[in-house]
């Protein structure tokens, strides 16, 4: 019997700044440009790590006043880079707690966003339990935050499945004993859970 661990973010929830930014920029071309060199993944990144958003963009806005309304769209509309459920992986949670395995979420979100998050998606009620990123002031791959999933929740790494669509996070679970699917697609999940036995 195995724990499944899911990360949520591309994996069970279609979050994507470029929902948001498509309504915002008129050219694709300068979207890209902005999420590229302004309002980046690694920027955002440490808002999951804990910083306050409002500290965040701070320093963006001294370095891209041209930007400042952009920049504090980022979090003032933040629910609209929420796409929607990716029903697929959904599908597959509600089977897995159907046979009465333990379902778990590993993520890297804003403490400050997350609450949003909760109010969208019932799935996120049916977890057996979560540990967010910026509630730890730790982010994937840090090995830290995958101790205290396991301490927390009394789990075992050697009897934990791990979902995720980053290599560097699967890799980092798999140093420390845990079994990886790295994420492409809800059919492909599937067959790597059927291959297991696990439906």
């Amino acid at each position: 019997m195995k724990d499944i661990i899911f990360d949520l973010g591309g994996v069970m929830i279609d979050w994507n700044p470029r929902h948001l930014y498509k309504k915002i920029f008129a050219s694709t071309e300068e979207m890209e440009w902005f999420l590229g060199n302004v309002c980046t993944l690694q920027w955002n990144t440490q808002q999951d790590a804990g910083r306050p958003f409002a500290d965040g963009i701070a320093l963006l806005k001294e370095r891209f006043p041209k930007y400042s309304i952009q920049i504090e769209d980022y979090y003032n509309r933040w629910e609209e880079m929420l796409g929607g459920p990716i029903k697929g992986t959904v599908a597959v949670f509600y089977e897995l707690k159907r046979k009465g395995y333990r379902a778990f979420a590993l993520t890297n979100w804003s403490a400050e966003t997350f609450p949003i998050a909760r109010t969208h998606y019932d799935f996120l009620q049916q977890m057996d339990g979560l540990v967010v990123s910026g509630e730890e002031h730790l982010v994937k791959p840090d090995p830290e935050i995958y101790a205290r999933l396991l301490e927390r929740f009394h789990l075992k790494s050697t009897n934990c499945l791990f979902i995720d669509d980053n290599p560097a996070n699967i890799a980092a679970a798999a140093n420390l004993g845990f079994d990886g699917i790295l994420f492409k697609s809800p059919n492909s999940l599937r067959e790597q859970i059927c291959s297991r036995g696990l439906l």
